[in-house]
Order: C-alpha cells, then structure tokens, then sequence
C-alpha cells in the first residue's frame, strides 16, 4: 500500500467513524418526560416545590392527571416558571361528555396538545358491547378536540388484552374501530408487557399511531390469572421497578420508535417507596439509552 492509498484508507475510517458515532447519538430519547402521577404524593404537600425538584433532575416534559387539583391559569404559570411544559394530560371517561368543552379550554390554557383517556369504567367493562361503546365515544370526543388543534388518546392497562367473550382482545377492537387520525394511543409499555403482548408487532401493525409511550419497568411478569382489581392489582403493583432494573427490553422496543411514531417518552411508576429518587434513576437510566 502506497502512501496515497493508505492516507485515503485512514480517511474513510475517521468519516465511517464519525458517521457511526453520529447515528448512535442520534438514535436515543432527547428529551425524556414524567407522569406526574409518579409524584402524586409529594406533589400535594408541594405543588411548587416538586416541580422546582423534576426540573432540577432534568425532566422538561410532564404529564398531568385530575389527581392536579389546581386552576389551569396557576399550573401554566408554573410551569413556566420552572422551564417545564406540559404537552399531555390524563381525564376520567366520564369527562368525555357534557364536561368535554371545559376539559378543552382548560387544556388550551395549560398548554396540552394531547388528552388522554386512561381507563373506560367498571360499567363499560362489564358489557359485551363495552369496547365498541367506548370507540364510539373516543371517536365524538376526538372529532371535537382535533378541531381545536387538541389530539385525543388513549392509555392503556392490561385489561385490553384479555380477550373477550368474542375471542377479541379490546386493544385490537379500539384499534379497529377508532378512527386513527381523531384517537391515537399512549402504549404503556409495562401495561401491555404484564397483558402478554409484544409492543413492536403492534408498532408493525399500527405504524404511527402511538406518538405517546408510558415508560415504565417490572421486576417479573405476573400471572394474569392472579391479577384481581381491574387496571390495578396487589400482584403486579409490588413488581414494578425504576427504568433499566427491571425485565423489558427497550433497546429492542425504542430501535422502532420512528415506526411507532413515538414523539414523548412518560417515565412513569404507579407506587414507588421514593418518589422522587425514583424518577432520578429512571431519567438517569434514559438519558444513557442508545438503541
């Protein structure tokens, strides 16, 4: 190898080198969020404080629930303050109705560009035709948002994947029957995890429509036939974990994020001894990922 040829060998290296170095940098979570939810506790005894501390932690995306009783004008403002937004909030079903308007405006002041449904009722669920009812209404209600420029979702549990009497499983009857461009989903990767179901074969199937993911850990798989209580459960709730200590495997499931559509990544753990401990490990956990 001659001179000239050698230079030229070592250059290609140093750009195949940089152009590889770059492509894993690109490929991880930018800009990690929480459900605040995960802070619930701590966030009654100190509205403003816990906010100062998810910011101090790095989080600059939050989202919110009915479990945030303050005036939407003061959440803003507090956000604001702490450099944080808000681009998602969870509702009862029971708000997708006359309430519906009010849920809106008070969105639009915050800031929300997704509401989210996280779970139908008891009521629904003990119907045969429960799951297409509830399209039905996911659909009025996500017609009436997309024309304020608000997008309407849904959030999952495990309850969606156990079949029904039909031989269905609900997810797959919402994904059927809503509408994709008024409903969209928010996956809670540990939900469906516990339900049996491989997240990447429904971002194969569904490209697109999941622009939300809840990003939560689980120590073991439970059985299903164990899990009592509907969304919540003794059996799965002593099994969840901080982000990266627990069983799944989101290198695999965020390398088809493009795929899925994901543009906010929830960290999120429904019962942890440290609130906000936990929410440091899972962020600190998300901001190593490469995939």
């Amino acid at each position: 190898m001659d001179r000239r040829t050698f230079l030229g060998t070592i250059s290609a290296a140093t750009i195949l080198g940089r152009s590889l170095a770059w492509a894993v940098e690109e490929h991880r979570i930018k800009t990690v969020g929480i459900q605040l939810y995960t802070v619930r506790d701590v966030l009654k005894q100190d509205f403003d404080g816990t906010l100062a501390k998810i910011a101090a932690i790095g989080y600059r995306e939050l989202e919110l629930g009915d479990f945030v009783d303050k005036p939407p004008k003061v959440v803003r403002d507090a956000l604001i303050r702490h450099g944080l937004v808000a681009p998602s909030t969870h509702v009862p079903f029971s708000s997708l109705g006359d309430q519906w308007s009010k849920v809106i405006e008070d969105s639009k002041i915050i800031g929300h560009t997704y509401i989210v449904n996280p779970w139908i009722g008891d009521d629904l669920l003990a119907r045969a035709d429960g799951w297409q009812r509830a399209a039905e209404t996911f659909n009025r209600a996500g017609e009436i948002s997309h024309k304020t420029g608000i997008q309407f979702a849904y959030h999952n549990h495990w309850v969606e994947f156990i079949p029904t009497a039909s031989g269905e499983l609900p997810y797959d009857i919402l994904l059927k029957e809503c509408d994709p461009n008024l409903v969209k989903m928010e996956m809670d990767l540990c939900w469906i995890t516990v339900g049996g179901q491989d997240p990447v074969k429904y971002f194969a199937q569904y490209p697109g429509r999941f622009p939300m993911v809840h990003v939560k850990d689980l120590k073991k798989v439970p059985d299903l036939a164990t899990v009592k209580g509907g969304r919540f459960a003794g059996a799965s709730m002593t099994d969840l974990t901080e982000v990266g200590s627990g069983i799944i495997d989101w290198k695999r499931i965020f390398a088809h994020s493009e795929q899925a559509g994901i543009q906010h990544y929830f960290v999120e753990h429904d019962n942890p001894k440290m609130p906000l401990e936990s929410a440091r490990i899972s962020y600190e956990y998300l901001q190593r990922l490469r995939f």
